[in-house]
Order: structure tokens, then C-alpha cells, then sequence
């Protein structure tokens, strides 16, 4: 009896594919983002410094609607697929940009670290548009909340890891070997990732294109006024703004924390890694797990009005314990505070944000401004956390990141239209 293929057709290949890829690239984000910038800040760096290098890295997400969303958008069909082909050709720019890092060298410094790995985040968002055009493709409405949930643990499970594991090479045997085991780690992910098809049909791997069927396509500007008055509307207005909101207040509070823990509170860099990366695995995992189940019961509007009321709680809590003087004892709980519950946020972020830019003809592009715009949010934190801490004291920035959470729960708007009720 012959065996179909894998492929997005059936839901278990759904979720291998689509986890995969998120793992993929949580593992770079646990190393660049955490483990590296706690190395960094262990040597001396300042919060100015780390910011600027997260910065740098977010940059080309940030960008990914204007880049990305068109080409994904308007794909050609391909022997590959039309997204696979785009998807397939990603992976392999972002592991050629990780093989740059071995080319760096032992001392190398932080800017030139952040420039190869702004290089990856540019093929890595490609990479990402695919997959969320894919995942907009091809998963039924019931099932976004466990996609959403798989996604969120994939990408946490790698982050955690790397995380952990590249804070102890760093510390034990330098840069050069943990760039050689990021690109050792990473690689059989991408691999196996494109085994994964679009439908049944597609070649594994091709390099010729299939000729385009006859038909008009829509021109740049149609699409760019279709696109602008697609956020005209006031619920999407006001979910692109807290998309915003979301990220650049976790940026202003979590960047200058991690760095006075390293370097005020005297904590070294691996342990904090290890924290940061235990806690991410337990909002990831286990909450989201069963968050998933019930955004597919409940829509993701409600759950996402809970979860900022939650988040707002939590900031409230941590700036508390913070006046209290508490920073140094009750430090991972502050940190748990500032990391599980907003992980969990994003598995009911996704499920919304996909509903809302599901129609039309330029949906992937869509989706990407939706995600830029939490980018920017985290970029921006990231830039602005060196000079806000510079003149408020963590308290108030924890007051005033949970003041935050409270406005966008209020102006969440309804996201449930269309969704199904068991």
C-alpha cells in the first residue's frame, strides 16, 4: 500500500513541522538573546551596550512586512510549493549565516557578533513569514490554539536550551564553541523541517520553477491600499498598538533587571541564564499546554483580556517586592513574575492576531506588520531600557509596565468573530 508523504495535510505533520521550526529558532534566540548578552554583561557590558546589540538583532523582524510579507504574499507556485520552496531557501541562509560565526574568532566583539547574527534574523524572519503563511494556510480555526500552544513550547524549549546550555560553554570554552554547537545543534532542526510538505504532490527538492498560471495578479498599489485599509478598521488599529504595548514594556523592565542582577545584585551570568531559561520552560510547557486547549474552547479574545489582566497583576507584584528591597532574596520570583505569565500572553496573541488577518489578498503581509510591531515594541524597550533606568528606579518601571497591561486590557478589542464555540 503506498504511504502519502508528509505533509500539511495531515495534523500531526502540522504540528512536527511548525514545532520544529519554532525550536529552531528559539535555540538561537536562548543563545544571541540571553545567554550571549548575559556573557556580555558579566565582561562589562552596559545596559546601553546590551540594548543596542538586541536592538541591532531585532532589527530585520521589524522590517519583515516590507521585506518578507509581499515576496510570501505574491510566491510564484513552485515545484516545492509556493511557500515551502521560500521557506526551504531561508534555512539554509540562516545556517550559512550561523557558519559566520566561527569566522569571528575567539575575541571577537559584541558589535561584530550582533552584525552576523542581524544577517541570520534576516533569513530567519523570511524563514518566519513562510511558516505563518503555512500555518494560516493550512490549520482548520479549531486548531489554532493548540498550534499556537506547540509553536509557543517549541520555541520555548529552545530558547530554555539554549539558554542554558550555550551559558555553560561560554562560561567553560569561549564564543568559538558555542557558535560550533549552535550551528551543530540547529542544523539537523532545519534539515528535518524540510521533509515536510505543502500537499502530497510537491518534490522534496527543486530547483525550477513552475510557469505561473494566466491571470492578472493585482497590482503593488492595490494591495498597499488594501492593506492600509485593512488596519483602518478600529479593532485592528488597537491590536497593532497593543502588539506594540506588549513587547516594549516586557523590554523595559526584563533588560535592565537582568543586567543589575549580574551586576549590582552579583549573580554570575550562567546562573541567570539557567533561571531565565527554567522559567521560560515552565510558562512555555506546562501552561501552555493546557492554554491551548481552552483558547479552542473559549476564543482567543477572552483568554487574551485575562492573560493582560494577569500580566498587569504580576508587574504590580514584582515592583512591590522591589520597593521592598527584595531584589536580591526574592530575585527568581521577580523574574518568574516578569516571564511565565507574559509567555503565556503569547499563545493567545498568535490565535488572534492569525484571525485578524486572515482575509484578503495580502494576509501574509498582514500577519508580518502584526508581528513587526511587537519588534519594534521589544527594540524599542530594549534601546530606551538604558536610559530609563538611568533616570527611574525599577519600581517605577515595574508600576508603570503593569499601568501598561491594564490599558491594553481595556482596549483588547473583541477577536472572536468566526471563532467556534464547543
Amino acid at each position: 500500500m503506498h504511504q502519502e508523504p508528509p505533509s500539511l495535510r495531515r495534523s500531526r505533520w502540522r504540528f512536527c513541522l511548525f514545532t520544529l521550526l519554532y525550536l529552531d529558532q528559539g535555540l538561537v534566540a536562548g543563545f544571541g538573546l540571553t545567554a550571549l548578552a548575559n556573557h556580555f554583561a558579566a565582561s562589562g557590558a552596559s545596559t546601553a551596550e546590551i540594548g543596542r546589540h538586541l536592538a541591532l538583532v531585532g532589527l530585520p523582524w521589524i522590517l519583515q512586512p516590507l521585506l518578507w510579507g509581499p515576496v510570501i504574499d505574491r510566491a510564484m507556485p513552485h515545484r516545492m510549493g509556493p511557500r515551502r520552496a521560500w521557506l526551504v531557501l531561508a534555512l539554509l541562509g540562516a545556517q550559512a549565516s550561523l557558519a559566520g560565526l566561527l569566522l569571528l574568532g575567539a575575541s571577537a566583539g559584541l558589535t561584530a557578533i550582533s552584525l552576523v547574527l542581524a544577517l541570520h534574523s534576516l533569513a530567519a524572519s523570511l524563514a518566519d513569514t513562510a511558516t505563518d503563511r503555512m500555518i494560516a494556510d493550512s490549520v482548520p480555526t479549531d486548531e489554532l490554539g493548540r498550534i499556537s500552544a506547540a509553536t509557543r513550547a517549541g520555541f520555548v524549549i529552545g530558547s530554555a536550551a539554549g539558554s542554558a546550555v550555550f551559558a555553560g560553554i561560554l562560561a567553560a570554552q569561549g564564543f568559538p564553541a558555542a557558535a560550533g554547537a549552535l550551528l551543530g545543534l540547529t542544523t539537523p532542526l532545519a534539515l528535518a523541517a524540510v521533509l515536510v510538505r505543502e500537499a502530497p504532490g510537491d518534490a522534496l527538492l527543486a530547483l525550477r520553477w513552475r510557469m505561473p498560471e494566466r491571470r492578472r495578479a493585482p497590482t503593488t498599489v492595490a494591495v498597499a491600499q488594501r492593506l492600509l485599509a485593512s488596519f483602518r478598521r478600529r479593532d485592528a488599529a488597537l491590536l497593532l498598538a497593543m502588539c506594540f504595548c506588549i513587547d516594549l514594556g516586557l523590554a523595559l523592565f526584563q533588560v535592565p533587571f537582568a543586567v543589575a542582577l549580574v551586576q549590582v545584585h552579583g549573580w554570575d551570568a550562567e546562573s541567570l541564564s539557567r533561571l531565565q531559561a527554567l522559567l521560560a520552560l515552565l510558562g512555555g510547557t506546562i501552561g501552555a499546554a493546557g492554554l491551548g486547549a481552552t483558547i479552542d474552547r473559549i476564543g482567543p479574545g477572552r483568554a487574551l483580556r485575562l492573560l493582560l489582566l494577569a500580566c498587569a497583576a504580576a508587574f504590580g507584584i514584582a515592583g512591590a517586592l522591589i520597593a521592598a528591597g527584595l531584589e536580591t532574596a526574592l530575585g527568581p520570583v521577580i523574574l518568574g513574575l516578569a516571564s511565565v505569565v507574559p509567555a503565556l500572553l503569547y499563545v493567545a496573541l498568535l490565535p488572534a492576531v492569525l484571525l485578524a488577518s486572515r482575509t484578503g489578498s495580502a494576509s501574509a503581509t498582514q500577519f508580518q506588520i502584526y508581528m513587526a510591531a511587537m519588534n519594534l515594541g521589544d527594540v524599542a524597550g530594549a534601546a530606551l531600557a538604558g536610559p530609563l533606568a538611568a533616570l527611574l528606579a525599577s519600581t517605577l518601571v515595574a508600576f508603570g509596565v503593569a499601568g501598561l497591561f491594564l490599558v491594553c486590557a481595556r482596549i483588547a478589542p473583541g477577536t472572536d468573530h468566526g471563532w467556534p464555540r464547543h
